[in-house]
C-alpha cells in the first residue's frame, strides 16, 4: 500500500488531514509526524532559523525511514526548509501550499494573501511571487496581516480572531481576484461569513495539497 508521511507542527492537524485523505486517497496509508518546536521556535525568533531548517530536514528523513513513499510538510512558515529537504532526498518532498500558489497564479492576476502571523505571511507571499515568475506571469500581490488575530486565538478568544480575519476578507481583500489563506485555520471564518460576503474565490492549502500528493503517489505507482 502506498504511504504518505505528513509532517505537522500541531497534533490537531492530524484529524483535518485524515478527513481529506479519506475522501481523496482512501487507498493510501497515512502516517503523521508531529513536532511543535518547528513553529514555536520560528514564531519566537520571528524568522526561520537554521536549527529549525535542520530539524525539518530530519523530520522529512524520518518519514522515509518509516517507509513513506512521499513526504508532505503541512506548515507554510517553514517552506524554505521543505524545499531544502526536497533537494536532499530522492523521494518526493512536497510543500502543502505549493498547489494553492500555482492555482492562484493560474486563475488570477490580483492576488491577496491573508495571514495572522508574519512568519507565515512572508513565506506564502514569497512562494506566490516565485510561482508567478516561473510561469512568466505579472501579478499584483496584496499581503495582509490580521493584526491581533493570532494573539486572540492563543488567549482562547476565537470570536475576536474570527472577527479580525472576517474583516480582512471582506475589507482589505475587496479588490482582488483570488484570496490565498496562508493558514488553513482561517478557512472556518470563510465558511461562517454570509454568502457573497467574500467577493473573490478563496484558496486554502490542505485540500489542494492533498490532491497534489495523491497525483504524485499515483505517478509513482505507474
Amino acid at each position: 500500500m502506498p504511504t504518505l508521511g505528513l509532517v505537522h507542527n500541531s497534533p490537531m492537524l492530524a484529524a483535518v488531514f485524515n478527513e481529506i485523505a479519506a475522501r481523496v486517497m482512501p487507498d493510501v496509508r497515512i502516517l503523521h509526524f508531529v513536532d511543535e518546536s518547528t513553529i514555536k521556535n520560528t514564531i519566537a525568533a520571528g524568522h526561520l532559523q537554521k536549527a529549525t531548517m535542520r530539524q525539518v530536514i530530519r523530520l522529512v528523513g524520518s518519514t522515509f525511514d518509516a517507509g513513506c513513499d512521499v513526504a508532505m510538510v503541512t506548515c507554510s512558515s517553514i517552506g524554505r526548509a521543505v524545499e531544502m529537504a526536497a533537494e536532499l532526498y530522492d523521494q518526493p518532498v512536497l510543500r502543502v501550499d505549493r498547489a494553492m500558489a500555482e492555482q492562484a497564479v493560474a486563475s488570477a492576476t490580483r492576488i491577496g494573501v491573508v495571514a495572522t502571523l508574519s512568519t507565515t505571511l512572508d513565506p506564502t507571499a514569497d512562494l506566490v511571487r516565485r510561482v508567478a515568475a516561473e510561469q512568466g506571469k505579472a501579478i499584483e500581490l496584496t499581503p495582509h496581516l490580521c493584526e491581533g488575530a493570532f494573539e486572540a486565538v492563543m488567549a482562547g478568544d476565537g470570536a475576536t480572531h474570527d472577527r479580525i480575519v472576517g474583516e480582512a476578507l471582506t475589507g482589505a481583500m475587496a479588490n482582488v481576484d483570488a484570496i490565498v489563506l496562508a493558514q488553513a485555520s482561517m478557512a472556518r471564518v470563510v465558511a461562517a461569513l454570509p454568502e457573497g460576503a467574500v467577493k473573490a474565490p478563496v484558496l486554502s492549502s490542505p485540500e489542494l495539497g492533498m490532491l497534489r500528493a495523491a497525483e504524485v503517489l499515483k505517478g509513482l505507482g505507474q
